[in-house]
């Protein structure tokens, strides 16, 4: 095992090189924001689609934007609005009045990324139409299906949703989601940086850092870190901690929590701990790793009950309680 780990440690120094070079692309254009980068660098490692919230301004689809820039990959942008149709993201049929036959146009969804900006914005149907891009990677057009491009990953931003004019997902897109990360304000120091280099028309170029091979191929590099067994046991314990609470000594979180993770959570939980070992240059997992991941992964993932809402206690709130009660290996 010494030997394989030592191996698995050489291949990602030698495939996690491109990691400081991204950093350095995206900040000449964003400031800051350093665990919104990682976080979409993790769900492009792993393919899991990334959701982003928070309040108009906070760089989001300008950060998005800037890494699809650092990666050789095909990049559409669709702005969601409450009149958007499902045909105007994946596609329709249109007839040909030469051949008399109906022929496939494809939406913008055929991309590698696809930023759907405030993707909370657009009505059911639309949201239906995105949840089997997200959870088959294929897209039904007529009577015809189309696979979806690899990597195929969606980066999304939503406003909070107390906000006017917005629709909340339903559970089960919010489940396809790997990651769901709370922007915030940027301190002073990075404010008054974000004033000087915005403040001109001088604006940063940006280049490529990766290819599209280079990676699928870290990717799989990614799929080799090891997790032992005693942080795979330690990652299920968390999910069922918040599905039955009171066998983990969390009573006082038996009457908040309405509906625990799903096994898409913990499935979710390992392959972003490996991507964040990867992230740290090294070969296998540790539960900070977990640690670290945990409240991008299990944010979206609990329904809260009434009692909980009426006490004014967010999910991080539990997650904090989880992390502090269940057993570290």
């Amino acid at each position: 095992m010494s030997l394989d780990l030592a191996t698995l440690n050489a291949s990602i120094q030698k495939e996690s090189q491109f990691i400081d070079k991204m950093f350095q692309e995206v900040s000449k254009v964003v400031v800051g924001q350093r665990e919104m980068i990682e976080g979409i660098l993790m769900g492009l490692l792993t393919g899991g689609h990334v959701l982003l919230e928070g309040v108009p301004g906070l760089a989001k689809t300008l950060t998005i934007s800037s890494v699809a820039k650092a990666i050789s990959l095909h990049f559409q942008r669709v702005q969601f609005t409450p009149d958007l149709l499902p045909s105007d993201l994946i596609g329709t049929m249109i007839f040909n009045p030469k051949t008399g036959e109906f022929s496939p146009k494809i939406g913008p969804i055929f991309t590698n990324i696809l930023l759907a900006d405030e993707i909370n914005r657009a009505p059911a149907k639309v949201q239906s139409a995105l949840l089997e891009c997200m959870a088959e990677r294929q897209v039904t057009i007529g009577d015809k299906t189309y696979k979806l491009e690899n990597p195929f990953l969606v980066l999304a931003t939503q406003n909070p949703l107390e906000q006017e004019g917005t629709y909340p997902l339903p559970e089960a897109q919010m489940d396809r989601f790997m990651f769901k990360i709370i922007v915030d304000y940027p301190n002073k120091a990075d404010e008054i940086e974000i004033m000087n280099r915005m403040g001109t028309d001088n604006q940063p170029i940006m280049s490529a850092v990766i290819s599209k091979e280079e990676l699928l191929k870290a990717r799989s590099v990614v799929d080799m870190v090891y997790v032992d067994n005693k942080v795979q046991t330690y990652i299920v314990d968390l999910v069922m901690a918040t599905r039955k609470p009171m066998e983990y000594g969390l009573g006082q979180l038996d009457d908040l929590i309405q509906v625990g993770g799903s096994p898409r959570a913990t499935i979710s939980l390992v392959r972003a701990a490996k991507a964040h070992a990867f992230l740290q240059k090294r070969g296998f997992v540790t539960a900070d790793d977990v640690k670290a991941v945990a409240y991008n992964v299990l944010r979206h993932r609990l329904i809260l009950s009434f009692e909980a809402e009426a006490e004014n206690i967010k999910s991080d709130q539990v997650i904090s309680d989880l992390l502090g009660q269940v057993e570290v290996p």
